[in-house]
C-alpha cells in the first residue's frame, strides 16, 4: 500500500527505512522524502513507526542511562581589571 503518493512510497519502504534505523518521520523523510511534499502522509508514517517498526528506547534512569558518563564541570574563570591611564587591562 502506498503510504506517499507525492513520491510513490510503499507503507514496506516505510519499514525497510525504520529496520535500517530511521525512527523518526524526519528520518523517514530524509531517506525516502515521503512526507516533504504535501505532508499528508506524515501521520500514517508516525501510525507505521509507532507499530513496532522501530526498537523502544528505555526510560532514563535504567542501565543504559547509568552507563552514560558523567561531564565534568569547569572551574570559573575571573578576569580582573585594572584602570590605568591608557584604559582597562587584565591584570
Amino acid at each position: 500500500m502506498y503510504v506517499c503518493s507525492c513520491f510513490g512510497i510503499t507503507e514496506k519502504q516505510v519499514r525497510e527505512h525504520a529496520e535500517a534505523g530511521a525512527c523518526t518521520p524526519r528520518q523517514i523523510a530524509s531517506a525516502s522524502k515521503a512526507g516533504t511534499d504535501c505532508g499528508s502522509c506524515v501521520r500514517s508514517i508516525q501510525s507505521i513507526l509507532g507499530r513496532g517498526a522501530c526498537p523502544r528506547r528505555e526510560p532514563l534512569g535504567t542501565a543504559a542511562a547509568e552507563a552514560m558518563p558523567t561531564a565534568k564541570v569547569a572551574e570559573p574563570v575571573v578576569v580582573r581589571a585594572v584602570a590605568t591611564s591608557a584604559g582597562l587591562e587584565a591584570a
